[in-house]
């Protein structure tokens, strides 16, 4: 019985027969598809294009993303629900799942034209293709007014120059919304967002990232010189960049949320099974009191992580009618989830003792695949800056 098998899905609020169902499609391809694989891509590095190939054609890589447009036109609860489902068996999975939902689509969905929905949003979408987004670069991450990358305008178009770090399936994207300065002197609002398309002259993937975790999500850094952009090729206007930025970034913040949630529970459901199965002084070890405490702070834990999650989720549905942020909510749920995979993993590997340690148990994978939900989309320290300003009404 593998991980997404024993799902604890604690309150289902307002779900609908849609949602039980396309949480159970995720479960179920999960289970078949991306179980018996996962290690291997972990281990290789390799990027999974076949079976996001796949989840595309279930929905998965558009959940909320119109049918006109190649999605599953479902709403939020949906997506983290699904995403929740595919990140308890792969966080590399739902990594790239992420990103193309919460990062490239919902962008362009928000701020694109007509014509550039149809260009980029269809073909990724219904999995044809990979988006990527890109603000960070090698001397600016959380303080994107310093970025160095240059668009230089020319009278119709724009010169991009420089290079960008840590772009989730940079490796493999066709299409990357990328963030880069076109008035330095202005900083935070000299920022301006464009749509790449990587098969054009002047762009370049650099050095793939080495990394702890999600190895399978294809990080890189990529390299602009001479390329060239034109207003068709802009999303919002000049200077809208960094606007943009932060509000994909809300919804980015619910899909890494969901994330987490999906990795503690795999982490929890591999403890409790261990913890009932294996014997130590003549019974199982999950009678001792110091693993059932370790088991009930995780279960806890991601019940009220789910809480928040859903709680995010359903007030970036009202946002869609309403018009208002929901950046506090997507903070909170973002920072609680992460911590809470990051302390189930490292309880999972605790409770298993040694083999908690080998790569023939999934749990070290967990381990490691948790800590990146601390970092990207924002860290912790970030988050809690965030919260904190909002209920201090500093803006």
């Amino acid at each position: 019985m593998s991980a997404a098998s024993e799902v604890h899905a604690g309150p289902s609020l307002d779900l609908t027969a849609e949602h039980e169902m396309l949480r159970q499609t995720a479960r179920d391809f999960a289970e078949r598809e991306i179980a018996p694989v996962a290690s291997h891509f972990d281990e290789t590095g390799q990027f999974p294009r076949e079976t996001i190939r796949r989840m595309g054609e279930l929905g998965l890589m558009g959940v909320e993303v119109p049918e006109t447009y190649g999605g599953a036109g479902m709403d939020t609860l949906a997506y983290v629900l699904a995403l929740e489902e595919i990140s308890k068996v792969d966080a590399a999975h739902g990594t790239i799942m992420s990103v193309n939902n919460s990062l490239f689509c919902h962008g362009i969905l928000r701020f694109g034209t007509e014509t550039q929905k149809q260009k980029y949003v269809q073909a990724v979408a219904s999995g044809k293709a990979i988006g990527a987004y890109s603000l960070t670069e090698p001397m600016s991450g959380s303080d994107a007014g310093t970025m160095r990358s240059r668009a230089i305008r020319r009278g119709d178009v724009y010169f991009l120059q420089g290079r960008k770090s840590w772009v989730t399936s940079g490796s493999v994207a066709e299409f990357i919304l990328l963030f880069t300065m076109t008035d330095p002197d202005k900083k935070h609002k000299g920022i301006t967002a464009f749509l790449i398309d990587t098969s054009k002259p002047g762009f370049a993937r650099g050095k793939d990232e080495p990394k702890l975790g999600i190895r399978a999500s294809a990080t890189c850094e990529i390299v602009f010189d001479d390329y060239l952009c034109t207003s068709e090729d802009r999303l919002g206007e000049d200077g809208e960049g960094f606007k943009i930025a932060m509000t994909v970034l809300d919804a980015g913040r619910i899909g890494i949320a969901a994330q987490a949630l999906g990795i503690a529970g795999a982490a929890y459901d591999a403890s409790l099974r261990y913890a009932r199965e294996r014997q130590a002084f003549g019974q199982p070890i999950g009678q001792f009191q110091g693993i059932g405490f370790k088991l009930a702070d995780m279960k806890t834990r991601i019940e009220a992580s789910r809480l928040l999650v859903l709680q995010a989720a359903l007030a970036k549905e009202r946002s869609k009618q309403s018009g208002q942020r929901y950046t506090l909510e997507a903070s909170m749920a973002k920072l609680f989830a992460s911590e809470t995979a990051m302390f189930c993993a490292h309880a999972a590997v605790q409770i298993h003792g040694g083999v908690g340690y080998s790569r023939e148990f999934p749990v070290e994978r967990y381990f490691r695949d948790a800590k990146i939900t601390e970092i990207y989309e924002g860290t912790s320290e970030i988050q809690r800056m965030v919260i904190a300003r909002a209920e201090l009404g500093l803006g």
